[in-house]
């Protein structure tokens, strides 16, 4: 492109105004690819369900654990239980909210543990190569030829129930598909040309691995998590279900499905709740999943 410059040699106005008009024009695009459809709409559900699940217990007057003898059980929705009572007289809709708050903090927690490790781990295995990345990518390989929920399972088993041992189960075996991704991506970007100029200028490899691969990694890595995040909620609300998890009288939204089998055909809204609350949670996380696989997408 021709810049036209002034007798002093000073950029003219019009060659600046046109740069900014391009800077415009790539702001705009930027913007659009994060903030596309997908992303705005899983955002949006999810800021409601955060939203529900740390506001509603402060201002609920209701206990989520103790049995309320007090009020009818299986009571309909009402003005005093929004969505109506479990058959303990407890409100349903604070003790979905509780519940959520297990889930929310599981699908975090766990996914990011699993994220740093494998993807750590996974970085090293692919830059460095030799008997560090055989060692560890078959120690990936031992772990896959094992169903990843009946290691959990015995894991926790092993551990003893509650939501803090089922996180220590998913961080021990959830870190393997991140490392294969990680690995995958670095084995790629490691020959590209940009890291044999850091080489060259005498970088170590720590940051090179840290400033100039990680970065150019990363991204599937994120989409993956998404996903991830869906399946530690459910995880977490099967092995409730199972009674490995959240133990009773506290809520959590497999734990309300599993205490609810025995009034579904008396009261089917006990069990609808909860699951409802798994689905939208769900949905959102796969959304902005959706949402960030477009926008990272490479260009052209």
């Amino acid at each position: 492109m021709t810049v036209a410059l002034d007798r002093g040699g000073v950029a003219s106005p019009v060659a600046s105004g046109l740069k900014a008009d391009q800077d415009q024009v790539s702001h705009r695009r930027t913007r659009r690819r994060w903030l596309n459809p997908l992303i705005v709409t899983g955002c949006a559900l999810l800021l409601v369900i955060v939203f529900f699940c740390i506001v509603y217990p402060l201002v609920s007057p209701h206990d989520p654990a103790t049995p309320n003898f007090t009020q009818p059980p299986l009571a309909p929705p009402s003005p005093t239980h929004l969505l109506g009572t479990d058959n303990f007289g407890r409100d349903i809709l604070t003790r979905l909210a509780y519940g959520g708050r297990v889930d929310l903090i599981v699908a975090l927690i766990a996914t990011a543990g699993t994220v740093i490790v494998g993807g750590i781990l996974g970085l090293i295995a692919g830059y460095t190569g030799g008997w560090l990345d055989s060692l560890i990518m078959r120690l990936v390989d031992f772990t896959l030829t094992m169903p990843y929920l009946v290691l959990v399972i015995a894991i926790v088993a092993i551990l003893g129930p509650g939501t803090q041992n089922i996180v220590y189960a998913i961080w021990l075996v959830g870190w393997v598909a991140y490392a294969r991704i990680v690995r995958g991506e670095t084995l790629v970007v490691r020959r590209q040309e940009y890291v044999d100029a850091a080489r060259v200028l005498g970088m170590g490899h720590g940051r090179i691995m840290l400033r100039h691969i990680l970065p150019n990694v990363a991204a599937p890595s994120l989409i993956y998590a998404m996903a991830d995040m869906v399946l530690n909620i459910l995880l977490a609300s099967s092995l409730s279900f199972l009674g490995l998890g959240t133990q009773p009288p506290n809520p959590e939204w497999g734990l309300m499905v599993a205490e609810a089998r025995d009034f579904f055909l008396r009261d089917w809204r006990l069990m609808t709740y909860p699951g409802l609350a798994v689905l939208i949670t769900g949905a959102a996380l796969g959304l902005i999943g959706d949402g960030l696989a477009q926008a990272l997408r490479p260009r052209g």
